[in-house]
């Protein structure tokens, strides 16, 4: 997992730790001190901690005059024991709607295991963006990982699906990728499995 590094194109249209109205301003990453953990594998120091204990992300563009943020995430989403959307709901997500950004974009396809619980703060992040027009999107989702949020009901406030899967997002430019996922929002993806 050290290996693995956060999406960096487009580090020349935007870095967390220089935009003011992240909630990452002003982070500092060592290149070559690895601490954070994924249980007992070390992971790049380029991945943000937002309070979970197996769950880390990058936020890798945001658009604050159309609304939108592209966040990547690795680990492990563990809402029955740590909580984990409680987290990134309050420590990233919430910040960021404070400026108006009502549409996510969520990579899931370094996350490996996802435990449910209920889904209070996705209920609670849909309301928050809802009078928007916004939404929320998991692209390139495993599939046992989809399956055990469809079991816990996130189905209903979040869309993802095998079309979001099947989108080669990483050659493309922030501004493309965030229109080709809009549009496959707009058709109700997160229906067809």
């Amino acid at each position: 997992m050290q290996d693995i590094e956060p999406h960096f194109q487009w580090r020349d249209h935007y870095i967390a730790s220089k935009d003011k109205r992240s909630p990452f301003y002003g982070r500092t990453y060592e290149e070559f001190g690895y601490k954070d953990r994924v249980y007992n594998f070390l992971i790049h120091p380029q991945w943000d901690n937002f309070g979970s204990e197996t769950l880390y992300l990058k936020v890798l563009f945001v658009d604050y005059q159309e609304g939108y943020a592209i966040i990547e995430l690795i680990g492990e989403w563990n809402d029955a024991v740590h909580n984990d959307v409680m987290f990134l709901k309050r420590e990233v997500i919430d910040p960021l709607i404070e400026f108006e950004v009502s549409d996510f974009i969520l990579i899931l396809e370094n996350v490996l295991y996802f435990h449910g619980d209920d889904t209070d703060y996705y209920e609670e992040w849909l309301d928050d963006i809802r009078e928007a027009g916004g939404w929320v999107a998991f692209v390139n989702i495993q599939d046992h990982l989809a399956g055990d949020m469809r079991e816990t009901g996130i189905d209903d406030y979040v869309h993802f699906g095998p079309v979001l899967n099947g989108l080669n997002w990483r050659p493309q430019q922030p501004e493309i990728f965030h229109a080709a996922v809009e549009g496959l929002v707009k058709n109700d993806v997160k229906r067809i499995y």
